[in-house]
This record gives structure tokens, sequence and C-alpha cells, in this order.
């Protein structure tokens, strides 16, 4: 049985090719590259081959909101359909090669369950930001995101989080302590 598209599961294990059309290109990516900016139209779908990309926003405040980490084997795309702007950045926190897929919002529709899974997902997100104590969303990004704890900074995890960079410090501080007197 096919699998659901979802933004947060590698596209190794994802049912792509039925969703959207054949890739675009293959890019090369350079470190801090934009790939897509708020307000453009005809969103892509970006396959991580190799490296690292995020989508964030920027407040009014001019404050990064980070969206979501796409490392290797991931896709990451704004939800907006190609007829609407989009409202996230796009860009690569390190060199990457990532395939470019153009969005196929007919086949899309068709498939009901993948838009359900992926809506299930992204609601889970905004209620670990409403409701899970700090310790236990760090304890979700590092099962979510195992091997990007080395890759970026923390100040974009704390992002991610929804917390600054100093709770973050703190938090992975008592974390250390709680193994040391469990140990």
């Amino acid at each position: 049985m096919e699998t659901e598209l979802s933004f947060m599961f590698p596209y190794q294990q994802l049912g792509i090719v039925s969703l959207y059309l054949g890739i675009v290109e293959s890019q090369r990516i350079k470190k801090k590259q934009i790939l897509q900016r708020p307000g453009e139209f005809n969103s892509k779908i970006f396959v991580v081959k190799s490296g690292l990309l995020r989508s964030y926003t920027i407040d009014k405040k001019g404050k990064e909101h980070i969206f979501m980490f796409a490392p290797e084997g991931w896709v990451i795309a704004d939800n907006a359909p190609p007829e609407l702007p989009t409202t996230l950045f796009i860009d690569s926190l390190e060199d990457s090669v990532v395939d470019v897929r153009k969005k196929d919002i007919k086949s899309e529709h068709q498939n009901v369950q993948p838009l359900v899974k992926r809506l299930l997902v992204l609601q889970n997100r905004v209620l670990m930001l409403m409701s899970a104590s700090a310790i236990e969303r760090f304890e979700d990004f590092v099962t979510t995101y195992p091997d990007i704890m080395q890759r970026v900074p923390q100040r974009m995890i704390a992002s991610y989080l929804g917390m600054t960079p100093e709770a973050l410090s703190k938090l992975k501080g008592e974390k250390i302590r709680q193994s040391s007197h469990l140990s």
C-alpha cells in the first residue's frame, strides 16, 4: 500500500510520484541560499538528497520562527497551492542537493488521505507548541530530528521550539544533570 505524503517524513517512504509531477530538476544549493520567499507563486516541493534545508517566517518585529527542518531524505514545501502566494521562506543551512518538483494540486486533491495525514502532523505540532512543556517539546524535537542537534545553531533549535536560546541552554543543562543522577 502506498504511504501518504507528509512534510514530516522521509521521502523514501512516500508516494510522491503519484501525488506530484516528476522532478523538474536536480539542483546544487549553496549554504544560505534562499529557495523561496513569502509572496511567491507556483511554490515548489524540495526533496533533500543531501544537506539540510529549513522553512521559516519572520514576524513584524523581525523575529525568525522556524517551521521545520528537512535533512537528507526529507521533503520540504510551503503548503500554499500554486495559485496563492507562499508564506514561508525556504533556505539552505548547508550546501545541499535537492530535487525540485512542481505541485500537482489536482492529483493531490484526488487522494484525500495524504491531506488528512498532513493536517494531523501539523495539528500535533501546533498543539505541542501550545500545551507541551519545554522539556516535552525538546524531547519531541530530538525524536523527530535525531541527527540535527550538531548541525544547526542553538538559536535555530530554540526558534523551532518556541523558546529563547538561553531557555534552551538551561533546559539542556537540566537534562544533562538529570541523566548524570540516574547513572
